[in-house]
């Protein structure tokens, strides 16, 4: 049989584009903000991850700027080789300072954060149990550790501490977890997780991919959220949200490190971080510490638009995270709400079988500290206009 056979019949993106409903791959013009240009369209964006506003704020694409300059596009080899700079160092420092950890890593993606710790710290001999709602680079990097995988149902703690009773003495196991759920906006159950692990003496992995920037006073994640930070032992993040750049990181006790950076093979065998990403990473850090009021005004707006939504009659699930998805049900009806809004000025994500439940699908919206109260107006409206029209 044709290696290739399963992609001749592979047709789905073909019927969608031949209905005009192929709602992914849209080229925008200009950069990421709450205002853009895609495919000809001037929208609202309230599809981006962007929570704080900062891949637009000058500060830091300065930063970015002048570490070319002084570092060069690329560093053209492994962080256990010759790809490691002083910044990628001051990086991992100050990320260790501000999350309240020993020690800090530094990896080129997010995805490959979740990789390269799991696979280091989880073997043959280990469990883990893992939230059935948890993000792909996490089943990923439990495939690739050997260690036997446990799922949970999600957010049950009941499930949870079931599945560790029946777990052997000699077994070392790992519970990992999304801080916040990046389709529902939802928060773990921190207090009780924490409760679970040292019941069961299990180790306790926070994927804060999009916690950090959006929870806690300071914006630090569910462990400041919860007034939990010492009782995390993983902290998993990413640059590529709050941080308005691209990477990922971990943040533990210096052991726990020092194993990592000499035993992950995603982490020895990947080109190090770019200049530029680490320096607008680094400025992006520096104005999270020094402005925290876009934590809380990231918050606000995010209510405004929650109020507007349900004032207007909006099915949305409730959370209280940057994080509101709408449901709309029916996956062509997702497609459809898409293209109708793009056409109206405003982009929103659609999320469909198997990422939810069939007859579950959602429009998935985020938002950020720099959107104005007058943005989410117009968005709010074009939603609800839409939702009525397609019956929603």
């Amino acid at each position: 049989m044709d290696l290739f056979k399963k992609c001749y019949e592979f047709d789905k993106v073909e019927v969608l584009k031949q209905q005009n409903l192929y709602p992914y791959f849209h080229a925008a013009t200009t950069g990421q903000d709450t205002e853009m240009v895609m495919e000809g369209h001037k929208i609202v964006m309230i599809g981006s991850n962007n929570y704080l506003g900062l891949t637009s704020d000058p500060r830091v694409i300065e930063a970015g700027v002048e570490a070319t300059k002084k570092y060069g596009s690329g560093n053209s080899g492994s962080r256990f080789l010759n790809g490691t700079l002083d910044i990628h160092i001051k990086l991992e420092e100050e990320l260790a300072e501000f999350l309240h950890k020993e020690a800090c890593i530094t990896m080129s993606t997010g995805f490959q954060a979740n990789l390269g710790i799991i696979s280091a710290i989880a073997g043959r001999n280990d469990i883990i149990l893992c939230d059935k709602e948890n993000h792909a680079s996490i089943y990923d990097g439990i495939r690739l550790s050997y260690a036997k995988m446990i799922r949970y149902e999600h957010n049950d703690m009941e499930d949870l501490e079931a599945k560790l009773k029946e777990i052997p003495e000699d077994k070392g196991i790992l519970i990992i977890t999304d801080s916040v759920f990046s389709m529902t906006g939802e928060i773990c159950n921190l207090p009780k997780l924490v409760e679970l692990k040292n019941k069961y003496g299990a180790r306790l992995m926070l994927d804060e991919a999009h916690g950090i920037g959006v929870l806690g006073a300071n914006g630090r994640g569910a462990g400041e959220h919860f007034g939990l930070e010492d009782d995390v032992d993983i902290i998993m993040g990413t640059f590529s949200k709050s941080f308005a750049s691209l990477g990922g990181f971990m943040a533990a006790k210096k052991e726990v490190i020092e194993y990592v950076k000499h035993t992950s093979r995603p982490f020895i065998f990947s080109a190090s971080i770019t200049p530029a990403s680490v320096a607008c990473a680094r400025r992006s850090l520096e104005i999270i510490k020094n402005e925290p009021q876009r934590v809380q005004r990231l918050r606000d707006i995010s209510a405004y638009m929650r109020k507007q939504l349900k004032e207007k009659g909006v099915n949305i699930i409730e959370a209280e995270t940057p994080i509101i998805p709408i449901f709309v049900y029916e996956d062509e009806k997702a497609f459809m709400a898409c293209k109708m809004l793009l056409e109206r000025g405003v982009y929103v994500n659609p999320v469909i079988t198997p990422a939810t439940p069939p007859g579950q699908a959602l429009l998935r919206t985020s938002y950020m500290a720099t959107h104005t109260e007058e943005q989410m107006d117009f968005a709010a409206q074009q939603i609800a206009e839409v939702l009525k029209e397609l019956g929603c």
